[in-house]
């Protein structure tokens, strides 16, 4: 394949136009529409974020200003937020998911200007915000249905405003150089809010420097091509999205191809059947828990060739991990575990064409990395914070080594502090916390390096190893130091647990608070003719509590008596990206579970622990 060429310049805006120039009518992004995917060429997407930028000067938005968008990863929040750089602005994403006063609170603090939101249910949020929040001028809507009737003078759908950009187009065309050298590298561009899982969201403040300088690296992550695919659908206002999936692309020239919702995305991962592809440890969790479910109904012979195979993968994996060479009977009888078994798998997922899989975001597994390796793929662990757009150290191609999250990117610094903590430096760190100094100054120390938060150490060879945050570590009541994250994420290696919070600081055992893979569970449940009526019943019955301690106890069988789970409780409700309990990411709140849950952990500590 034709290596594809790297376009990145000193802004994002400018980055954005080298790309449109080197690939003009070639597609940039695909959606779905009744049935039938469809293409926008660079060239159109410019032409759309062009009239978006205009028609923000018409409305008096000036360079500095912010905007905000609230939406799913949709093609029109890419629009928006390249024709709010172009227009010299600042642009700051807003989860679909957050609650009124969380909107509140975003708007406020960052001083939003214009607000693009996506359909109505978005709308009544702003709405109902709207008169606690001040700075707000104009409010545009991407989708309009069930607003016909809707009138507001300061709202207007993306298709008028869009006219209102054409129209002030006339007679201006030196304006469109005027708002794009209006800012510079070291100039705000954009705005990263954090989760707020200790309080509320810090703005983190990213130059264009800073994003361009991950920009730059493109090719070291992605070996790009002039047809790399990709499969947008994480949240965009997220890093790993807005950097790895979206910035990312437009210096490679990748294809973005957008998932229809959150709900098809297993599907719509199947259709496009991307070359590299970018997910949180829990949807690699939900494909691995996927297949294994599916092996249960599968015939005794299938399930023979998939170990058989399975066996050949994982001596081919061990090989690449170890650093030797595979030989030639080995790479021949892979080959064949491909044709008869790994293929079809790799197509149920959607990834048989993935040439490069990537994880990052939230800890993850080192025996499900493993078992995707031995699958054939290319799997390679990134880490890095919402601090330091992006990634900071990444797993080297040729030498994986499990349980470590690589080396430091060769584009920044990575070391480690006499007390344990993982510093990072380099010209892709924020500008601190918009409103924030004091939090700025306990982040980044005298000497530049942002303090991570995050407890691990780096071997000989310069691998990096997260052992865990340095406020989740674990000093049981005997003053034993145990690291959650390591039990945790073997425990969601299980088909049937989807989250856990290992609970023990100051206490005489381990407890955990354990979220079920609904959909796996169920499934049991019904194979089983255990009866449930809802959700909680389900979460309580007997068969299923059993299930569960099993999964615990093969667990615990890998870590000394002192580390082991003795008592458990499921959460029962139904947890969504909507509740306070999961971040964007889909992952617990440690420190917000343990509060909403204080009863049920004090229940479990109340009672004869299980021996």
């Amino acid at each position: 394949m034709t290596p594809a060429t790297i376009t990145v310049s000193d802004t994002i805006a400018r980055s954005f136009l080298a790309s449109v120039g080197l690939r003009g009518d070639k597609p940039a992004i695909r959606e779905k529409a009744f049935g039938v995917w469809r293409a926008t060429s660079w060239n159109e997407w410019l032409e759309v974020s062009k009239e978006i930028a205009y028609a923000l000067h018409a409305s008096g938005f000036k360079a500095g200003d912010v905007a905000s968008i609230m939406a799913n990863a949709v093609p029109e929040w890419l629009h928006a937020d390249m024709g709010v750089l172009c227009a010299g602005g600042v642009s700051s994403g807003i989860y679909p998911t957050d609650s009124v006063a969380q909107v509140e609170y975003l708007v406020n603090d960052s001083r939003t200007k214009v607000l693009f939101v996506e359909d109505e249910e978005q709308l009544d949020k702003v709405l109902s915000a709207r008169s606690r929040c001040p700075t707000i001028e104009k409010i545009v809507i991407f989708d309009m249905e069930g607003l016909s009737g809707f009138n507001d003078p300061m709202a207007m759908s993306l298709d008028e405003f869009r006219a209102l950009g054409r129209n002030h187009m006339s007679g201006r065309e030196t304006l469109w150089d005027e708002m794009i050298g209006s800012r510079s590298a070291n100039d705000l561009a954009i705005l990263v809010y954090t989760s707020g899982t200790t309080g509320p969201p810090k703005g983190a403040m990213h130059s264009n420097k800073s994003v361009t300088h991950q920009m730059r690296n493109a090719d070291t992550l992605l070996i790009p091509t002039e047809h790399e695919e990709r499969l947008i659908f994480l949240p965009l206002c997220h890093v790993a999205e807005r950097i790895g999936g979206y910035y990312l692309s437009i210096a490679t020239g990748s294809i973005m191809n957008f998932a229809e919702s959150p709900e098809t995305v297993p599907d719509n991962i199947r259709e496009v059947q991307p070359t590299t592809f970018l997910a949180v440890p829990r949807i690699w969790e939900k494909f691995y828990s996927g297949v294994t479910i599916a092996l249960k109904d599968a015939t005794p012979f299938q399930n023979w060739m998939y170990s058989k195979a399975l066996a050949i993968g994982y001596r081919v994996a061990d090989c690449r991990i170890e650093g030797d060479p595979v030989p030639l009977h080995l790479r021949i009888a892979n080959h064949a575990a491909y044709l008869l078994v790994f293929r079809n798998i790799r197509r149920m997922i959607g990834l048989d064409r993935c040439h490069v899989a990537f994880t990052g975001a939230a800890p993850i597994a080192p025996d499900l990395i493993r078992w995707y390796m031995a699958l054939g793929l290319d799997m390679r662990e990134v880490y890095g914070q919402t601090e330091n757009c992006g990634v900071a150290t990444l797993m080297p191609g040729d030498r994986i080594k499990l349980g470590s999250v690589g080396k430091a990117a060769p584009w920044g610094e990575v070391k480690i502090c006499p007390k344990g903590e993982i510093l990072i430096k380099g010209d892709y760190l924020f500008m601190g916390y918009l409103n924030q100094p004091e939090k700025t100054a306990e982040t980044i120390d005298s000497d530049g390096w942002l303090r991570t938060g995050d407890v691990g150490s780096i071997d000989n060879e310069g691998y990096v190893k997260i052992t865990d945050r340095m406020k989740d570590i674990i000093i049981t009541s005997g003053g034993k130091n145990i690291t959650p994250s390591e039990i945790e994420n073997q425990l969601k290696f299980s088909p049937y647990i989807s989250d856990a919070v290992v609970i023990g600081d100051k206490r005489p055992f381990l407890t955990c608070l354990i979220m079920i893979d609904q959909e796996n569970v169920e499934k049991f449940a019904q194979d089983l003719d255990i009866p449930f009526t809802n959700y909680a019943s389900l979460c309580r019955a007997a068969a299923i509590q059993e299930l569960i301690w099993k999964e615990i106890e093969t667990v615990n069988a890998n870590f000394a008596r002192v580390e082991t789970i003795k008592k458990f409780y499921l959460i029962e409700r139904q947890l969504t990206p909507e509740d306070e309990e999961l971040t964007p990411t889909l992952k617990l709140k440690r420190k917000f579970v343990n509060q909403r849950y204080a009863n049920e952990i004090d229940a479990m500590y109340g009672a004869r622990a299980v021996a």
